[in-house]
């Protein structure tokens, strides 16, 4: 494939502290990329005029190197002699498709203008010191700290880590550059000045067969992922824990469990517009790349022009067969017509999307008792499949009391200082006052439903070691207590979700069929009710004018929605007001259907369903500003999304209801959890309270806490 040539060579500096390992990093990245392109490398050392010099040797290199070479015009310039402390000879350095700066300065403020991208390279002191003696000779040793004097005077006033555009950090002992070139390789690729000129090795890491095992046996989805993923640091189920319940049908036949480990995992995280890719396990992934960019248009270009030429292993049914995995928060909504909420301040809060590329993945088809062990062809790829098969086969029945990667009673879980305590956003009183608010806005025709939301917070302190809140213990016992097709644990380091959702925002399948799910009427399962009274409830919820108008608007909505970049004609309602019973509710749910035009974005059609409809109301521009006001305040994760893009271009997506989010703090935990409820005309504000807390029963009942008031 060859790479789109660019109108002016692309620049990409290398910078770091002395002895980082900058310069076999360079040279190794340059012998990669000239397989493709031709490269230019030009070491800053060659400017410096002697130990004194990093200041000018940065101004020279601007002026008569780097300034050049970004015209497309040769560079002539003078290398300063080391020995005889003096500029040398003249130099005439070609302009090519890519030029390489490396040195300490290299990203300084004068030349950062001039570059594509910035990589900062990170390395212990006590190593740098070692590598640059190794590589320079006893000649250096004293002017070590010379040197570094003048390194931490530039630094102090030149924030050159925070503007790297990729960073890499080198692991302790000896360099080994053919280990971070890759990672860095696949960092530049993610940025979007570099996104054309690397393309060729876009498609080399994108590429790649998918070897798959498909194993009998229906093992204890709880044992198993605690085995595979317990330790992972970023981790996701997607759970289909009704899966065999009386009333689950196709959406609970699948669950996948995966993280971002092995040599082709990566995860990204995106907040306030600025986007990050993470390359490498752990909390601290050895490189990342960093660049501004609306999350709906990264997606698009790591997903939403994928096609169905992942094949699908013969056998497997399941519209994911490997891709990106995780959450999209609900103030993504800045880049789908509504206001820029942050979720905290600047640099904090939480990110409005994390996801973890799955390289690497287990499948369970419930409905079939197998299961898929899935890898991307990689060098550690065939080690994991045959440990991964023996955990399979050892992970036991769903009966066999699974234990968890962290202890805690099966039924609620243990926190550090007993049942956490819950307070709300909003009190009764002014929940209510929102909800008549809500309704003086319909009156004035400003909205038909809006979906007012509160939030329920508890901080819990830790205790010694142990967490301030077993979440893994929780969400075993949320899944028996509340079961649902859309259930979902996963796991961002610090920061953990734990849903039991029901509802479905958006499916793509690969050949581009389109389904959406809204549910709007709910009405709880009294405890101890008889059959008669159950099906009376049932009854009621299919009858009622109000849930049936609720649910209406949001279909209508979504028919809008899908036809924006749906096949003429092929928008339709499947199913209108189906009453689909749960564990402790009974919700009313339609299904909308459409044809996804050839050629078209899948991520621009995600991007128009989103966020979930029924969790702002109609129309749906508008009303997102009224809650807005009537808020005051971010949800989060909740009223988001959560679930897959596969590498086929199928998609699944669950709405962030129903759902535990819990973030670590250097204290304790912060627990959230969202509820809340559509209001119409006729809406009374004591029943729009009171539908709140049944909401939240099932997540509080589940920890032993009670509704705040």
């Amino acid at each position: 494939m060859t790479p789109t040539r660019p109108a002016h060579p692309a620049v990409i500096a290398i910078d770091g502290r002395s002895g980082a390992g900058k310069t076999s990093l360079a040279v190794e990245l340059a012998a990669a990329l000239r397989e493709h392109r031709s490269v230019t490398l030009v070491h800053l050392e060659d400017l410096y005029p002697g130990w004194d010099g990093l200041a000018e040797g940065i101004e020279r290199c601007a002026a008569t190197v780097l300034g050049p070479l970004r015209r497309g015009e040769p560079a002539r310039w003078r290398a300063w002699d080391w020995l005889a402390g003096a500029d040398g000879e003249e130099r005439v350095t070609a302009p090519a498709d890519v030029v390489i700066l490396e040195g300490v300065g290299a990203g300084a403020a004068p030349l950062r203008d001039l570059c594509d991208a910035l990589v900062w390279v990170e390395a212990p002191a006590e190593d740098r010191r070692r590598r640059a003696i190794e590589r320079d000779g006893e000649t250096y040793a004293p002017h070590w700290e010379r040197w570094a004097a003048h390194e931490d005077a530039w630094l102090a006033v030149d924030d050159v880590p925070s503007a790297a555009s990729v960073t890499i950090t080198a692991a302790p002992g000896p360099a080994r550059p053919d280990g971070a070139t890759g990672l860095v390789l696949q960092a530049l690729a993610e940025l979007p000045a570099l996104r054309d000129l690397l393309a060729p090795e876009r498609t080399a890491r994108e590429s790649g067969e998918v070897t798959a095992r498909r194993l009998p046996g229906d093992p204890d989805p709880e044992r198993l992922f605690a085995a595979l993923f317990g330790g992972s640091a970023h981790a996701v189920w997607l759970d289909a824990s009704d899966a065999g319940a009386l009333g689950s049908g196709p959406r609970s036949r699948f669950s996948i469990m995966a993280d971002d480990g092995g040599a082709r995992g990566r995860r990204m995280s995106h907040q306030s517009g600025a986007t990050e890719v993470m390359f490498g396990p752990g909390t601290a992934s050895p490189a990342a790349a960093r660049f501004d960019q609306p999350f709906f248009r990264w997606l698009d270009s790591a997903w939403g022009r994928a096609g169905a030429d992942a094949e699908a292993p013969d056998g497997l049914e399941c519209g994911f067969r490997l891709g990106w995995l995780g959450y999209l928060g609900y103030e993504l909504k800045r880049e789908c017509g509504g206001n820029d909420v942050r979720t905290g301040p600047a640099g904090g809060g939480t990110p409005d999307a994390q996801l973890v590329f799955a390289a690497r993945a287990v499948v369970l088809d419930h409905a079939l008792g197998e299961v898929w062990v899935l890898a991307l062809e990689a060098p550690d790829a065939a080690a994991w499949l045959d440990a991964t098969e023996r955990t399979v086969r050892e992970a036991g029945s769903p009966t066999s009391g699974a234990q968890g990667p962290t202890s805690g009673a099966e039924g609620t879980p243990s926190a550090s200082e007993g049942t956490p305590s819950f307070t709300a956003r909003d009190s009764a009183d002014g929940y209510r006052a929102k909800v008549r608010a809500a309704k003086a806005e319909i009156v004035e025709g400003n909205t038909y439903e809006a979906c007012l939301t509160t939030t329920l917070e508890a901080t819990v302190r830790a205790r010694g070691d142990a967490p301030a809140v077993d979440l893994w213990a929780f969400y075993r016992a949320l899944r028996r207590r509340s079961p649902a097709p859309f259930a979902a644990f996963a796991r961002f380091g610090e920061l953990a979700i734990a849903s039991s959702s029901p509802e479905r925002v958006l499916s793509v399948t690969a050949e581009g069929g389109l389904r959406a799910e809204p549910i709007k009427g709910t009405r709880r399962r009294l405890p101890g009710s008889g059959p008669d009274e159950d099906a009376r409830v049932r009854g009621e919820l299919a009858a009622n004018p109000k849930d049936r108008a609720e649910n209406l608007m949001i279909v209508d909505l979504l028919r809008n929605d899908l036809s924006h970049f749906a096949v003429p004609g092929s928008v339709a309602v499947s199913r209108l007001f189906a009453v689909e019973t749960y564990s402790t509710v009974h919700q009313l749910v339609s299904t909308v259907e459409a044809r996804l035009r050839p050629g078209v974005s899948r991520a621009e059609a995600v991007a128009a369903a989103f966020p979930p409809g029924s969790m702002t109301g109609a129309p749906k521009i508008s009303t997102m500003d009224i809650l807005d006001r009537l808020e005051a305040g971010p949800r989060g994760v909740y009223s988001g999304a959560i679930g897959y893009f596969s590498r086929t271009g199928a998609a699944d997506l669950s709405v962030v209801i129903r759902t535990l989010v819990a973030e670590e703090t250097g204290s304790g935990m912060q627990l959230s959890l969202g509820v809340g409820g559509a209001i119409v005309a006729d809406s009374d504000p004591d029943e729009e309270y009171d539908e709140i807390r049944a909401k939240a029963f099932a997540v509080l009942s589940t920890l032993g806490a009670t509704f705040p008031g």
